[in-house]
């Protein structure tokens, strides 16, 4: 705000000083440092051809000019090329009442003219309950998705959940071999976590019979891996699932069912949804199709044992299989055949796939087989492709059973929550339904903010200790700074709206925290254009650490001026709206006690 009112100021000042046309959006103030007196500074040297002066001659004839002609500057001083600008005491009140006074400031309302934008995030398997590396793309995918709305853009949630393949049916196969029957009712699991257990039965079997083969016949693991009866039944199988046959189809969708409701209750308790779900069991048939139409028209090849095949060597690529030789899918196919039916589905105008860097060639490879399809968005589609995380102790592995799952995962953090809660006694006063709802945020909140503050294209350590701190750069620590505002606020028996504040002079600090308020409306815009949560998350710690500095150096309810008073409780409540609308964009709640 500040920034395009001194962007526009200067661009017309080079004009009637120089007959210079200089764009405005080219012209970037930055806050001055610390060290020099002012608020803003300008950088004059790219206006110098113009001027034909010195540096600091031009920065002085640019100041004069800003004075006279643009209210918000009260003085300036030169360093040189650089021109620091102070702005007007009753500005910054007046920015600080705009901010305050606009519903949803930074937030850009969605009009039926507004593009929309598919995300699609999640994509579990149906063989296992959802782990850590879930809980990361789907924060990050959640998230992303209230950025975009904020942004301006319609957005539609989907989900497409991998309910068919090998990996399912060698779940099915343990359960029929090993399962005696048992259902989620039976054990008193939930449905996703008795499946899984299922799949790592199977991995234990197989590698036994493998290291059985290799011992008896003398056959390397690669051999040994081909001879397995288990794995040739397990493939049997998906034949036979492909081909419809009506008791493997019984028995999947029987056990798909106790998945999807283990899954429905994890995505409840992390705060995500969806709008709409796509299953691969759907969708792999249109690709299929599209995969023989692109056969009929050249665009693929058939090798002599029937599998078919792209050449994408012409691209800088290899050669992608896209069907088996015994007409069995790959996911390829099944992304082709979700991507046709979702532009039939919604005129979708960017389609953003949160999918992790292990898949980056994948997306290559569907941009461009899309395109060779026919299909004009196939370039545009958007990977947003984001790194592992790991937890301290190294990498986790679905087939051994060493995956944190994202149920014991946020039961962890809402029992340390409760620990540190005991420990400082600061719940006391709260109902049981009030405490527990609270211990919920600020474990859920820790969780989220330490995932969603990482730049998303790097590798993460997700350590559940430090995530929980109330201090330093956490989740609980912006929580806290939003429920000790609100008992500031609770605690004031001024009618903050109603006093006049336009004479008070704001001082340093206040002045930082306007300009930090500001500074919303752009880092919701950069999040967006980035797909970056972490600029949201970075944002609100520096907005939530300078109040609080502030709030050490300077008292609020004990200030004896009323016009100052008031001013710094309406400053307090700007904070607090901030902060709760920025931690909305990650995901998070804010609590009115901690």
């Amino acid at each position: 705000m500040i920034d395009s009112i001194l962007s526009q100021a200067t661009a017309q000042a080079v004009k009637e000083l120089y007959g210079l046309d200089y764009p405005a959006d080219k012209i970037v103030p930055q806050t001055t440092k610390k060290e020099f007196e002012g608020n803003e500074t300008i950088v004059v040297f790219p206006f110098l051809k113009a001027s034909h002066k010195a540096p600091a001659a031009t920065a002085q004839e640019i100041g004069d000019y800003l004075v006279e002609h643009c209210d918000a500057v009260e003085k300036f001083n030169v360093i040189q090329g650089f021109l620091n600008i102070t702005i007007r005491p009753a500005f910054w009140t007046g920015l600080l009442n705009q901010v305050a006074d606009t519903p949803d400031y930074g937030f850009t309302a969605v009009t039926d003219d507004s593009q929309l934008v598919m995300i699609e995030y999640s994509s579990p398997n149906t063989n296992k309950p959802l782990h850590l590396g879930h809980v990361r793309n789907n924060l990050l995918g959640y998230s992303l998705s209230r950025i975009m709305h904020a942004c301006g853009y319609k957005v539609v949630k989907t989900n497409i959940v991998n309910d068919r393949g090998i990996h399912i049916c060698k779940s099915m196969l343990a359960w029929l071999k090993w399962g005696n029957g048992a259902t989620p009712e039976s054990t008193g699991k939930k449905g996703d976590h008795l499946i899984g257990d299922y799949y790592v039965e199977f991995d234990k079997h197989y590698k036994a019979e493998v290291k059985q083969l290799m011992a008896e016949r003398g056959l390397t693991q690669e051999e040994a891996e081909k001879q397995s009866t288990l794995m040739a039944e397990a493939r049997e199988m998906l034949r036979k699932w492909e081909e419809g046959d009506a008791e493997v189809r019984q028995l999947w969708s029987m056990m798909n069912e106790w998945v999807y409701a283990g899954f429905d209750e994890t995505y409840r308790r992390l705060g995500v949804d969806f709008d709409k779900i796509y299953y691969e069991s759907n969708t792999y048939l249109e690709g299929k199709e599209k995969v023989m139409e692109g056969l009929e028209k050249g665009l693929f090849y058939r090798k002599e044992d029937g599998s078919v095949w792209a050449d994408l060597t012409p691209d800088g690529l290899d050669h992608k299989l896209l069907l088996r030789s015994d007409g069995t899918s790959v996911y390829m196919t099944q992304d082709i055949g979700t991507a046709k039916l979702r532009y039939q589905d919604y005129p979708i105008d960017k389609m953003i796939y949160v999918v992790g860097n292990e898949q980056n060639y994948h997306f290559q490879v569907l941009s461009l087989l899309l395109d060779k399809l026919g299909f004009k968005w196939g370039k545009d589609l958007i990977h947003f492709s984001y790194g592992m995380v790991e937890l301290p102790e190294g990498k986790m592995k679905s087939r051994e059973g060493t995956v944190v799952d994202a149920d014991d995962l946020m039961d962890e953090m809402i029992g340390t929550a409760r620990q540190m809660s005991d420990e400082r006694e600061s719940l006391r006063d709260l109902s049981e339904a009030e405490r527990e709802d609270v211990l919920r945020m600020i474990g859920l909140g820790a969780l989220k903010y330490f995932i969603l503050k990482v730049d998303p294209r790097k590798n993460m350590t997700f350590n559940p200790k430090e995530s929980i701190d109330f201090n330093g750069n956490t989740g609980p620590f912006l929580q806290y700074t939003y429920a000790r505002i609100q008992s500031i606020l609770r605690k004031s028996q001024d009618d903050i709206d109603a006093a006049d504040i336009s004479t008070v002079a704001p001082n340093d600090k206040e002045v930082a925290l306007i300009q930090r308020l500001i500074d919303f409306t752009t880092t919701v815009a950069d999040a967006g254009k980035n797909y970056s949560p972490a600029l949201i998350a970075n944002y609100v710690y520096e907005l939530a650490k300078e109040f609080n500095q502030f709030y050490h150096d300077y008292s609020i309810l004990r200030e004896e001026d009323t016009a100052v008073r008031v001013f710094r409780l309406k400053l307090a409540r700007t904070v607090g709206q901030i902060i709760k609308r920025a931690v909305w964009l990650l995901g998070m709640e804010v609590p009115e006690r901690m």
